[in-house]
């Protein structure tokens, strides 16, 4: 199959979405298909099979910010695009919330599939305000997923119809292999943290119950990895309350990420919401390391409490400090936790999910040739 991908987000910024599309492409590849990326960003792409397509401006998103394209008069270049590439499926991302995905799946001639990323919790205020516009281009698509049960209730919300969900993936095996242990971790006992530094990861929290922790754990650490604009006011924080033991790392690359998860003693997501899927609990448990997360629908799509790692309510540092001072104490409840995990993780592989979408592919390419004799 010719398969164009279609992202709302700045191919140039990292994000779940632009990450997923991702796997996927490598994944369709090797199973001989013909992939063509198309996305905003701020260059022209220098290889044949990416089409970027428009400029995009931040704006805020479930206590994110999303670089999206508004860029209007897309439509005739979309138009050539398509016109030229004759592409057997085209598949677009969050198809709702930029110029470009919407030209797209008005344009789209071909077999039309849209995934469902976003599970904000307090509903969307753009579908409810666009819903008489976004109905009728939505009522073109052959197939509709979702990447969870929350984000499929999102979407169902506004524009009912049939979601089939399909998560995010993972790369099991690069998570899985051993590696040594990084030189600028701490020596000893750590906590991990992993997700960029805005509101709703939650990191305040995991400080406060760090803070909890020391008294009854003082060689522990607690490694936060990620970037952000709030970095300088956690770490202020953290000085502030002499949390010296607190190592911000900044920025890991995905290829390093797996060293820092098999070498913490366990991993911490405090995330207070707005979370469809629990990307980074997989990879934990991928690595072998045990969980403790907030109990937010997000995460139990991945993770069931007291089998392959421990929820805790959100927002509540005692909680959070409870759990992991449990599980400190309790070396074999940890690789227990840490075995199931690996178990877990292993089923939501990428070349299990990439062969899922391709069978959807099928089935919405069946239905539409049948509707049509």
């Amino acid at each position: 199959m010719k398969i164009a991908l279609v992202s709302p987000y700045d191919i140039a910024v990292p994000g779940g979405v632009n990450t997923h599309m991702a796997h996927l492409v490598r994944e369709f590849r090797a199973r001989g298909h013909v992939v063509h990326l198309i996305a905003p960003g701020p260059r022209p792409s220098s290889t044949p099979d990416v089409t970027v397509l428009g400029r995009t401006v931040p704006f805020p998103s479930g206590g994110s910010l999303a670089h999206v394209t508004v860029t209007p008069w897309l439509g005739p270049r979309v138009r050539r695009l398509l016109a030229h590439e004759r592409f057997d499926v085209i598949h677009l991302h969050e198809p709702l919330i930029s110029s470009l995905t919407l030209e797209v799946l008005y344009r789209s001639r071909a077999v039309t599939v849209a995934t469902f990323h976003a599970a904000h919790e307090g509903g969307s205020k753009l579908y409810a305000l666009f819903r008489p516009l976004l109905a009728p281009l939505v009522g073109r698509l052959d197939a509709r997923i979702a990447v969870s049960p929350a984000a499929a209730r999102l979407a169902g919300r506004y524009f009912p119809g049939a979601y089939t969900v399909i998560p995010n993936g993972i790369d099991a095996a690069r998570f899985a292999g051993p590696r040594p242990r990084p030189r600028d971790l701490p020596a000893g006992p750590y906590l991990l943290f992993v997700g960029r530094l805005e509101p709703r990861k939650g990191l305040p929290y995991l400080l406060r119950a760090y803070a909890r922790l020391l008294p009854s754990f003082p060689d522990l650490r607690l490694v936060v990895v990620g970037a952000g604009r709030r970095r300088a006011r956690y770490a202020a924080w953290a000085a502030a309350h002499g949390l010296a033991g607190v190592h911000f790392v900044g920025y890991v690359p995905d290829t390093e990420l797996p060293a820092y998860y098999q070498h913490a003693t366990l991993f911490c997501a405090p995330n207070t919401g707005n979370e469809s899927f629990g990307i980074v609990l997989l990879e934990a448990m991928a690595a072998g390391c045990p969980v403790v997360a907030s109990d937010i629908e997000g995460f139990r799509t991945v993770l069931t409490d007291g089998v392959e790692g421990l929820l805790v309510p959100p927002r509540d540092p005692d909680a959070l400090a409870a759990a992991v001072a449990r599980l400190l104490r309790a070396p074999d409840e940890r690789r227990c936790l840490a075995a199931r995990g690996r178990v877990r993780a292993a089923q939501f592989a990428w070349p299990r999910i990439a062969e899922t979408v391709l069978a959807l592919y099928e089935r919405a390419a069946s239905r539409r040739l049948g509707a049509t004799r």
